[in-house]
């Protein structure tokens, strides 16, 4: 078998991977043969874990890595993200104090810094080319493993299933690149190894061949951790795959990119393609829905109430989920820091930090919030109106001529709101983990004198009232500039984060992710059948109002365009998704012409008696206004002056 030689090239990064958590004791490492390790099953069972591993899962340790040379590179499988994760990049949420944005140097997947290898031990196996040789070279060896045929059937699907979810990841970066399909043999000449790249076009159409070759290979597989590849997973991911394909061509003509990239197509697809893609999503979404085998975890809720501590538990534990919502679900576990991710310790607030030093960094904003449903709304967005004038446009901070609303308590103003909110977001005076988080900016003295922005103090009637909300940093959560520990936004990050204690180390969260979930599936079917008409309208007004109702919602609404966006941000929100889903309808520009994101600040107001809260609607006090240029929809492609590749436009 000739490519076992291409195996040995991987064994080491393999050793290393899982080395550590006491997998594998092979002694010496560097002597390890291919023949060695698949003449027993369970050297493939390792080998196969290892390709998992490595797969390009937008999970909770995934971030862009500010490198020490200033670069920045996605990370797959490290826990140090510094607080930075892609949703800072989009409208709905912020970095507590850092003004980040997308460039160039951003979200890139091509290779591995140096700085990558040397803080989290990184090597080449840990860049999409290097997983794409070890898929192609072990699909070459499944015909002659020692196993029986169903197994060698299970591999193979699985292998596929692989290589399309690597290349997704390459296409929705990059465009079109080269597909290879093969093991290259080096003889002497690097220049016959040089593949050019292929059109965006015949890209996405490969990576849907792929999920249908794992689908057809992984017939009647299942598995009951859901923790690898089965068919149902190889039509979740054909339908996610063939919906941005969709959405690339319909949108295409929003940007105005030109040159040889574009001449070529390796950048863009005919719009005359759209229908096809939407047509392949619908039919993905179909036999996934009609299979019977995955309903909505928890959906018929009995109160709102419920309906929101029911969603929130899902994403604390996926495994709650197994036999309704999940489909593949990431797993962690306790043997390693490779597998853990600081969630709870960057992003719980400030009052229930336990300890570690540097929490609330994951700040949403008014901006998502805003787009929430009440429960009276009727399908459509329900901001929060703060002035009995009701203009909600108004960002221009505190007017002593408005006539602003009181409220007893800070979360009365969220009465009515979709239970998604309150099962994703820590909202001002919502009790977490046993305290009532305080995010407050101000008050307003009895003579009108407006105080914020600054440590303050007032007595009044024996009671000393603080600007923060508090006397301590202990006592709140929210603005105060020190540090970068406490929101911008009077928002906090509840999705994902335990309910536990913070353990305050680094590398000690072990939350599982569910990486496809069925209520994905029925929002790009919805959105497949709003955009192009296929499908049917039953189908699709099933799939929409079946997460409503989940939600606590009980009346139906139709599916037009703006009702499944709204749809798929909040019920997907801080998932990864809604950046990509800018991306390929072409919509950041659009969302991103000099905008600036927005806060809710809390304020007290000491003239009424007893105390009132009122709410003042303001820009980000951290950030500045953003642009987004046409070129970054797609990455700028590295080594071009080694792989003589052709670069994407205007880099």
């Amino acid at each position: 078998m000739k490519s076992y030689k291409y195996i040995a090239l991987m064994l080491v990064s393999l050793v290393m991977a899982v080395g550590c958590h006491e997998v594998l004791d092979i002694e010496p490492q560097d002597k390890i043969t291919a023949q060695d390790l698949f003449s027993d099953p369970a050297g493939t069972e390792l080998y196969m874990a290892d390709l998992y591993y490595r797969l390009p899962m937008e999970d909770l340790n995934y971030y862009a890595k500010n490198n020490r040379g200033g670069g920045f590179e996605v990370n797959y499988g490290g826990p140090n993200n510094a607080g930075e994760v892609q949703a800072m990049l989009t409208p709905w949420a912020v970095h507590s104090r850092r003004n980040i944005f997308i460039d160039g140097n951003r979200l890139k997947w091509w290779k591995v810094e140096d700085s990558e290898v040397n803080d989290n031990k990184k090597d080449a196996s840990f860049t999409p080319w290097t997983l794409i040789r070890n898929v192609n070279a072990f699909i070459e060896i499944v015909p002659d493993l020692p196993v029986d045929d169903q197994t060698k059937t299970q591999y193979n699907g699985e292998a596929h299933f692989i290589r399309a979810f690597a290349y997704f990841g390459l296409a929705k970066r990059y465009g079109g690149v080269p597909i290879i399909t093969e093991s290259q043999d080096f003889e002497g000449d690097p220049e016959a190894l040089l593949v050019a790249r292929n059109t965006e076009q015949e890209t996405w159409d490969f990576i849907l061949s792929e999920c249908d070759m794992a689908a057809t290979n992984l017939e009647g597989i299942d598995d009951p951790n859901y923790r690898r590849a089965t068919k149902w997973a190889a039509l979740a991911l054909k339908s996610r795959v063939a919906l941005y394909a969709a959405s690339v061509a319909k949108f295409d003509d929003k940007l105005d990119l030109v040159g040889p990239a574009v001449d070529q197509g390796l950048v863009g697809i005919p719009s005359s393609a759209a229908g096809g893609y939407y047509q392949q999503c619908i039919d993905a979404g179909e036999e996934l829905i009609n299979s019977g085998q995955f309903s909505l975890y928890q959906a018929n809720p009995a109160s709102a109430e419920e309906a929101a501590e029911n969603y929130r538990a899902m994403f604390e534990n996926p495994n709650l989920a197994m036999g309704t919502e999940a489909i593949l679900i990431k797993g962690k576990s306790s043997a390693g820091d490779y597998l853990a991710n600081n969630y709870d310790i960057w992003f719980n607030p400030h009052q229930t930090r336990n300890g570690w030093p540097h929490p609330g960094r994951y700040c949403p904003t008014l901006d998502l919030v805003d787009m929430y449903e009440s429960y009276t709304s009727g399908g459509t967005s329900a901001p929060l109106v703060t002035t009995s004038d009701g203009d909600v446009s108004n960002y221009l901070g505190y007017d002593p001529a408005r006539d602003y609303l009181k409220f007893d308590h800070p979360m009365d103003i969220f009465q009515g709101k979709d239970a998604r909110l309150f099962g994703s977001v820590i909202l001002p005076g919502m009790e977490w983990k046993g305290v009532e988080i305080v995010y407050q900016n101000g008050f307003i003295k009895p003579d009108g004198e407006f105080v914020t922005d600054t440590q303050d103090s007032y007595e009044l009637d024996g009671v000393t009232y603080y600007t923060y909300g508090a006397e301590t940093s202990a006592g709140y959560s929210g603005f105060d500039p020190t540090g970068e520990n406490h929101s911008a936004t009077g928002f906090g990050l509840k999705k994902f984060l335990s309910l536990d204690p913070v353990v305050p180390a680094w590398n000690q969260s072990f939350t599982d992710f569910m990486e496809l979930r069925y209520a994905e599936v029925l929002l790009d079917y919805a959105e497949a059948y709003a955009e192009s008409g296929l499908g049917t309208p039953e189908t699709a007004g099933m799939a929409l109002n079946a997460l409503r109702q989940r939600a606590g919602h009980t009346n139906t609404i139709a599916v037009t365009v703006e009702t499944v966006k709204r749809e798929r941000l909040v019920e997907l929100a801080f998932e990864n998704k809604g950046y990509w889903d800018l991306i390929r309808r072409r919509e950041f520009h659009e969302q991103f012409d000099d905008r600036n994101k927005h806060a809710l600040v809390p304020v007290l107001d000491l003239r009424e008696n007893p105390p009132k809260h009122i709410f003042v609607r303001k820009e980000v006090s951290s950030t500045t206004s953003q642009t987004f240029r046409h070129r970054e929809y797609y990455r700028p492609i590295d080594n071009i002056g080694l792989n003589q590749l052709m670069q994407n436009p205007e880099w």
